[in-house]
């Protein structure tokens, strides 16, 4: 199986400075599922084309089945098993993308992937015009899967289905798809598309599924997945449909905040069409957090609303829906997170009366801005974790002393939950943002403390199953004056 990545940044040689591989060398690394193979079909500077080629061992596969080493060296497979013996050996696998390339992948390319270039930083930092082509790719879901895929991170997709015979036209076509990616972006990210999305178009692991997972799943999709439309079935696909990864890996996520539910397509239809998981699947966290801001929001009977660390505006987006506020406020000091907001949101396409009530600011929360006074409640719904502990005192000043609003409404982590989440490491955060995670009596003391210098009192709610033990997953903390 071949994937070719071409760039027409000139020189367009540095691409082999952004690999770490020599454009003047053929390199061959041993991984687990045979051998791979770095060259390079064109190196000019007008373009760069780098080849990965993964020579596929069958027999060491099915050595691997019984108890070998096999992708990545993590145990056993964890695709089906073939319906005959003669299947073992004679199949796709050495001639189509899985998810033994996007191994070899994190493999030969490991430094490529995390962004780092010492020889050239500025240029690893940098969108480069890159193009991507695979050949074969299994794609379950055919190529409006691949296109539902790539596109929302950026791409031009071409994705052509293969016929099962080109002689045989009546045949039909094949479960197979000829793939070309064009865009513009940071090599890191189109790498690490490629690294999680091969196996989810594949819809099959070639080993075991570990709890291990959704770190490496997190680590790779971190900065996009939690935003990405079909963010579910990208995650039940790449962690082999374990419902008990899947929904860590869901709630690790949505810690950002940068997450929403896909409006267009119905239950357990997210996936171009393919009924995955009917049934009764759980809340997801951020759904369940959503709404109990909005149900205080209710109780207090709030009209002017400000979501302050918007992100890419999911809470807003359910609050502009809720006409009982007249005023949304949505602020964030990224612009990236408001351009995001705004696609959501379809700003350019949004009715008067409904465009009349938003207001969208960039803005630090840590700084005091008179644009955010007058506002009935302010939310900040997982922000405070992500600032350093020494910015807290600064955030309470701007929020309530500045603006001060007669509701403020805090979610946070509940570290102590932690321990619930398969494949969370001791001792660590649910995402690799978050400068802290406070247990349910430090938030407490946190809350507490700003209340009385601030003249408010606080409440506390509980977001997600409260566990006997451990408490929930989001801890809330209401604070009215």
């Amino acid at each position: 199986m071949i994937l070719t990545l071409s760039t027409t940044h000139q020189p367009a040689t540095d691409l082999g400075y952004l690999l770490h591989k020599h454009p003047a060398k053929v390199q061959t690394f041993e991984v687990a599922a045979g051998s791979a193979h770095v060259f390079y079909p064109r190196a000019d500077d007008a373009q760069c084309t780098a080849a990965l080629l993964l020579e596929v061992d069958p027999i060491a596969l099915v050595r691997g089945r019984s108890g070998g080493r096999t992708d990545g060296g993590r145990g056993r497979r964890d695709a089906p098993p073939e319906s005959f013996s003669l299947g073992q050996y004679v199949n796709d696998r050495p001639y189509a993308a899985s998810s033994l390339l996007a191994v070899a992948l994190g493999s030969v390319f490991r430094t490529a992937l995390s962004g780092r270039c010492a020889a050239k930083p500025d240029l690893a930092a940098s969108q480069l015009p890159l193009q991507v082509h695979v050949p074969v790719l299994p794609c379950r879901g055919g190529a409006e899967l691949a296109r539902n895929l790539f596109e929302p991170l950026g791409w031009q997709v071409e994705a052509r289905a293969i016929a099962l015979d080109e002689t045989m036209p009546t045949w039909g076509e094949s479960r197979f798809v000829d793939l070309r990616l064009t865009g513009r972006m940071r090599l890191a990210d189109a790498l690490n598309h490629l690294y999680v999305l091969l196996p989810v178009l594949d819809d099959a692991k070639h080993y075991w599924v570990s709890p291990e997972e959704v770190d490496k799943l997190i680590r790779a999709g971190g900065d996009w997945l939690a935003g990405h439309p079909l963010r579910e079935l990208i995650t039940r696909r790449y962690l082999a449909h374990r419902r008990a990864l899947t929904r860590t890996a869901l709630d690790r996520l949505a810690e950002t905040d940068d997450v929403v539910e896909d409006a267009d397509a119905p239950s357990g239809q997210a996936d171009g069409g393919i009924d995955e998981e009917p049934g009764d699947r759980p809340t997801p966290l951020a759904e369940q957090r959503r709404g109990a801001v909005l149900a205080v929001l209710h109780a207090e009977d709030v009209r002017r609303v400000g979501d302050l660390g918007c992100g890419s505006g999911a809470l807003t987006q359910v609050l502009l829906a809720d006409r009982r506020f007249t005023t949304v406020l949505a602020a964030d000091v990224s612009s990236r997170a408001l351009t995001l907001a705004e696609r959501r949101l379809r700003l350019d396409r949004m009715p008067d009366h409904q465009r009349e009530r938003l207001q969208l600011l960039q803005t630090s929360l840590t700084y005091r801005d008179t644009r955010l006074s007058g506002l009935d409640a302010i939310v900040l719904m997982e922000v405070i974790e992500h600032l350093d502990p020494p910015r807290l005192p600064a955030l309470e000043r701007a929020v309530f002393a500045d603006a001060a609003p007669r509701v403020v409404v805090v979610t946070t982590p509940n570290i102590e939950h932690n321990v619930r989440y398969e494949g969370l490491a001791p001792g660590a955060f649910r995402h690799r943002d978050h400068r802290f995670e406070w247990t349910r009596a430090e938030f407490a003391a946190w809350a507490q403390a700003v209340a009385t210098r601030r003249g408010y009192a606080v409440r506390y709610l509980p977001v997600g199953d409260d566990d006997p033990e451990v408490g929930p997953p989001t801890q809330l903390a209401v604070f009215t004056r």
